[in-house]
């Protein structure tokens, strides 16, 4: 194929690009719940990569904040629930400005790789790779730092709802948002080059984009099944709610007499479950008599345990009569809302704010894994199940199934309990396990492992669910290569921009000089 050149100047001027970018920003979010538009990733994201082509490093990032800015704002409002504008704001602006940042170097991808690799051949193949490659380095630089990151909002969570959902199974999270960027960055130099009018060239696109239709669910390995018993109490487990201590749990053992003489393998209650000492002798009686009345050990928690002079997240596996000896502290306690990190920096800030916030919850270390009478239950508390490597932790433990406690009473009237939902979904795929997910609120579901639902508690309503629920064993290459995939995605695209940026110095200046290419409208 002969070569083509990018045009000199970029596609969209800067105002159109600024306008462009934030509606990509509104078109992406609305691929996530509670509308779940799954087919706007195929909006948003172009309208985002094409507001970049041919910007200067400074407008570079102006357009991506803005981008950022619109998604975040929409996608995370439900932060300002109890807590008012202030959290909301300041979560959403950082994540924008980092996505400004990172946005420069999608920019930079698309400056530089055209120069050192024109053929039309590499336009269409590496150039998308590396721009979706970086795209998915910038979801797992905000899902690690700071503070642990915030891995909410990846693309690849849009698709729990749609056809390439069971491609989840093959290549993760992060390799299911890749390929999407990456479709959308291959049909957008289809156009740019024209080489959409020979049908040759149009194959890899269509290629790409059959598989990620026809890709079936890769296939666990049958291991019997357990039966569960999942109750959602919604009692005041808000942290502005009115109670005393003991109402939460007075809500869970209401709503547990439902199944009282059931035979379970195992009673599931939700995070907050206990909001009283567990070892005191009241506390303990009730527990007893309520995990005797169904035959079966009670998997609970209790927020704020004290151990060592730290406060953990709890989940602990409680048999009548017998020591407490499994216990989980959540991993990734949420910044500003479980604890307070850098305290004197915040404070001066925002007094106010900062001084509701006394506890501080220490991360856990023990292993995401229980044994419940030979079978192997991964765990996630609330907001530890966006996070990869607690449920990568939980697989290599040898989990065969998953039960996700979350409290989602501080969001009520917000659609952040269908977000999270459809993350446990996308786990659920992503695993090829079954899935528990209980609220101390709703909305509860018993999730298969093809992410389908089997039953389901609705918000806001007391009830329980006993549930016969799948076992699985076997890993899916999601599992496999999750962790050397994003290696690849993060690390490795920066390492390739930092190198083809090295080489397209290095043959400047053995050339004569020439004019510059994308950006020299913007005064490069």
């Amino acid at each position: 194929m002969p070569e083509r050149r990018l045009p000199v100047r970029p596609p969209l001027p800067l105002w159109a690009a600024l306008l462009s970018a934030v509606l990509g920003g509104l078109a992406l979010t609305t691929a996530f719940p509670a509308l779940s538009w799954w087919p706007m990733v195929f909006v948003g994201i172009p309208l985002a990569l094409l507001s970049l082509i041919g910007r200067r490093a400074g407008s570079a990032f102006l357009v991506g904040a803005l981008f950022g800015a619109a998604f975040f704002l929409v996608n995370v409002l439900f932060t300002a629930r109890y807590l008012g504008p202030v959290p909301w704001l300041a979560l959403s602006i950082f994540e924008a400005l980092l996505t400004g940042a990172a946005g420069i170097t999608i920019t930079l991808a698309y400056r530089w790789a055209p120069r050192l690799l024109p053929a039309l051949r590499w336009r269409l193949a590496a150039l998308p790779v590396l721009v979706a490659a970086l795209w998915t380095m910038r979801e797992q630089f905000l899902g690690s730092w700071p503070y642990g990151g915030f891995p909410w909002g990846r693309v690849g969570l849009t698709q729990v709802s749609g056809p390439l959902a069971p491609a989840a199974s093959w290549v993760g999270v992060s390799g299911l948002s890749f390929l999407i960027v990456l479709l959308c960055a291959v049909v957008i130099e289809l156009i740019r080059t024209r080489a959409f009018r020979r049908p040759l060239a149009v194959v890899p696109a269509v290629v790409l984009a059959a598989l990620l239709l026809v890709a079936p669910l890769f296939p666990t390995t049958d291991a019997g099944s357990i039966r569960v018993g999942a109750v959602q109490g919604n009692g005041p487990a808000g942290y502005f709610d009115t109670r005393a201590a003991g109402d939460v749990l007075d809500a869970q053992l209401a709503a547990s007499e439902a199944l009282a003489g059931e035979r379970l393998d195992l009673l599931l209650w939700p995070e907050g479950s206990v909001d009283a000492d567990p070892s005191s002798p009241t506390v303990s009686a009730a527990l007893d008599r309520v995990s005797e009345s169904v035959g079966a050990p009670l998997l609970a928690n209790v927020p704020g345990l004290a151990r060592g002079g730290q406060l953990f997240n709890t989940s602990f596996l409680w048999q009548p009569g017998q020591p407490v000896t499994q216990t989980y502290d959540k991993r990734h306690p949420v910044p500003f809302g479980e604890y307070v990190p850098d305290r004197w920096l915040y404070e001066p800030l925002a007094p106010d704010l900062i001084g509701l916030l006394q506890r501080d919850y220490t991360p856990g270390t023990t292993p995401p894994v229980m044994d419940v009478a030979g079978t192997r239950v991964g765990l996630a508390i609330c907001f530890d199940v966006i996070y990869d490597d607690v449920i990568w932790d939980a697989i290599d433990g040898g989990s065969e199934v998953f039960m996700f406690q979350t409290n989602n009473a501080d969001f009520r009237g917000t659609d952040e309990n269908l977000q999270q939902l459809a993350i446990a979904r996308m786990r659920a795929i992503e695993t090829g396990r079954a899935v528990v997910n209980i609220s101390t609120v709703g909305t509860s579901q018993v999730i298969a492992p093809d992410g389908s639902e089997v039953d389901g508690l609705a918000a806001d309503t007391a009830g329980a669910m006993v549930t016969t629920v799948p076992l699985r064993t076997g890993l899916t290459p999601a599992i496999v290569i999750g962790p050397w995939l994003q290696a690849v995605l993060g690390w490795g695209s920066l390492i390739a921009l930092a190198l083809i940026g090295t080489l397209v110095r290095l043959r400047r200046k053995k050339a004569a000089p020439e004019p510059e290419g994308p950006g020299a409208a913007e005064g490069e």
